[in-house]
């Protein structure tokens, strides 16, 4: 009979041999020591273009950031280190410019002419020297002028000599059909009015054809 007071003696198993083998090779077991060890701290940092560490004991943790590795001891050995291996670049984002060309006086450097406009229509609308407008582009005051000529235009802020307006508006305006039969015409009637302010007046292409009797909305 076995006495209570002691516990029964172990019986050793036998494990075969070859039953559990290690995941990983040789190397990969050397690592894992490696890792653990001081001399693996010092070796990545050295390999970061770093001062190697003096080995501390018992590190906790060993953290890579941007700057540099992070060394944290376990608590009551030493101080927390950080060993900068490589200064971070400060990038300055460099503002965009844009350049809008401008002209004095808003006027454009150029102007297309139109069906129905000519040049001291221009030089009202602009407001610009209308004798400036023919010398810069070789005009002469009495001469036909046809839609599509590219207009310079002058840029020394001299206005027009004369009133801008050649008729008072607001107003409402009704087409005869002779030689009024488009926008632009219409806005050298009144020499001070934009073309594009008549069109939107009356939700119209610029590009519209009048007719006779029709009414137009003047600004």
């Amino acid at each position: 009979m076995q006495s209570y007071s002691a516990p029964p003696a172990a019986t050793p198993s036998l494990i075969p041999p070859g039953l559990f083998v290690s995941p990983l090779s040789t190397e990969g077991m050397q690592l894992v020591a490696d890792f653990g060890t001081q001399t693996a701290i010092a070796k990545t940092v050295e390999a970061n273009g770093g001062t190697p560490l003096t080995p501390q004991p018992e590190v906790a943790s060993v953290t890579a950031t941007p700057g540099g590795v992070f060394i944290t001891p376990l608590s009551g050995t030493s101080t927390p280190a950080m060993v900068v291996t490589s200064t971070p670049a400060l990038i300055t984002p460099v503002p965009m410019t844009v350049f809008v060309p401008t002209v004095a006086g808003g006027v454009p450097a150029t102007y297309t002419l139109q069906s129905g406009e000519f040049v001291y229509c221009i030089a009202r609308r602009y407001n610009v020297d209308p004798n400036e407008l023919l010398s810069l582009n070789g005009l002469f005051d009495s001469q036909l002028i046809e839609p599509g000529l590219v207009l310079n235009m002058p840029q020394t802020g001299n206005p027009f000599p004369w009133a801008p307006a050649l008729n008072p508006h607001p107003a409402t305006y009704t087409v005869t059909g002779n030689n009024d039969t488009t926008i632009y015409a219409v806005a050298c009637l009144y020499g001070d009015v934009f073309p594009q302010s008549i069109a939107q007046a009356n939700n119209l292409p610029l590009s519209t054809t009048l007719v006779a009797g029709q009414q137009l909305t003047i600004p």
